[in-house]
């Protein structure tokens, strides 16, 4: 089985949508995700406080700051904002799939786990994230 779940985003951070992966994925067997594009990236993690989301995304800002930031000022790759090169940096270091269990037709995640899209632009983004259920 495949399919195509489509996400809106509206600028940096984190984007659950681990109800509709539950909805979708029924059945047994694996699970593979994988975001077709190159500034956002794939993430299990912490649903239970949006807390961890708003740290996660500060961290990585800090971590990777935009262009125009002194610190980034070996970056070549400026021309499409000063939010990209660091994006493509951050897609870089995350992954972009993602393996998840099925067994009779639940998610294997944990009590506390949830799917995210972690957009890595300013600007809103349409997402589309491929499923195949094997």
């Amino acid at each position: 089985m495949q399919t195509t779940f489509t996400l809106q985003t509206s600028g940096q951070g984190l984007y659950e949508f681990t109800r509709d992966v539950a909805q979708w994925a029924t059945g047994t067997g694996l699970l593979t995700l994988f975001v077709q594009h190159t500034s956002c990236s794939l993430l299990i993690q912490e649903n239970a406080d949006p807390e961890v989301q708003t740290d996660l995304t500060a961290f990585f800002h800090k971590l990777v700051p935009r262009s125009t930031d002194p610190s980034m000022s070996y970056l070549t790759h400026t021309y499409e904002g000063p939010d990209d090169m660091p994006a493509h940096i951050k897609a870089a270091m995350l992954p972009v799939s993602l393996n998840i269990p099925v067994s009779g037709g639940r998610l294997a995640l944990g009590t506390w786990q949830g799917i995210y899209l972690f957009e890595h632009r300013d600007a809103p983004k349409t997402r589309r994230v491929m499923a195949h259920l094997q």
